[in-house]
């Protein structure tokens, strides 16, 4: 279910978006982000972590909608670009399905010129896709008694909360 967009909103040829079951390659990212351009490129990598608030996650799963989302991240790329105008690529893929701890859930890289302007445009994308992206997450926790428990978690709303999820 790998999907790369091709909708309304304007989109530069390199740029990249995706929504996949697939593991997420940081070597792929960065070389969608690469650009003989380029003084820099910053990625984020999100991961499944072994915890939240204390409590052990032991997998995460992802849903999204998909079409969606992939207009949020052209959206979010427009945007970088109406911020920072030197900007040369931006690739945002997600993950979806269930994920173990350890395993990728979201790579974002900026290639641009200059480094400021990639680490900022690099925070800008992570943080707005967590706003606005229609992604969730279930998280599943081992209870003391062996037992799983879940819970799902609107990513935005862990924004909003001032949890960070």
């Amino acid at each position: 279910m790998t999907n790369t967009l091709n909708l309304r909103i304007p989109q530069r040829t390199e740029d990249s978006f995706a929504i996949t079951f697939a593991p997420l390659s940081i070597e792929e990212i960065y070389s969608k982000a690469d650009d003989s351009a380029n003084g820099a490129i910053v990625m984020m990598s999100g991961m499944v972590r072994n915890q939240t608030d204390g409590k052990p996650v032991v997998a995460l799963e992802y849903q999204a909608y998909e079409p969606m989302a992939l207009r949020v991240f052209a959206q979010i790329a427009v945007e970088i670009r109406s911020l920072w105008n030197d900007v040369n690529r931006v690739v945002i893929h997600h993950r979806i399905g269930r994920l173990q701890v350890g395993e990728i859930s979201v790579l974002v890289a900026v290639g641009c010129p200059h480094r400021s302007e990639a680490f900022a445009a690099c925070r800008y994308a992570i943080d707005t896709l967590k706003h606005n992206a229609p992604i969730w997450k279930k998280e599943w926790y081992s209870e003391l008694d062996g037992k799983l428990s879940s819970s799902w978690v609107s990513i935005g709303a862990c924004e909003q909360s001032g949890q960070n999820c």
